[in-house]
């Protein structure tokens, strides 16, 4: 697994979290900042999946 994955899962995992915990506190900023680095996450891992297609 490259290191690109592996930090888009990170991301996508702690982008998660914070959404859960923005929904817990009723804390819509945190909600949005999940979702924002949950989807950078996943943009990440479609960079690493592509770059690999590519070679």
């Amino acid at each position: 697994m490259s290191d690109l994955k592996k930090e888009g899962l990170k991301n996508e995992i702690a982008g998660k979290a914070k959404q859960v915990k923005g929904t817990l506190t009723d804390d819509d900023g945190k909600k949005i900042e999940g979702k924002a680095q949950e989807s950078a996450g996943k943009a990440q891992q479609d960079v690493d999946e592509a770059t690999k297609k590519k070679d």
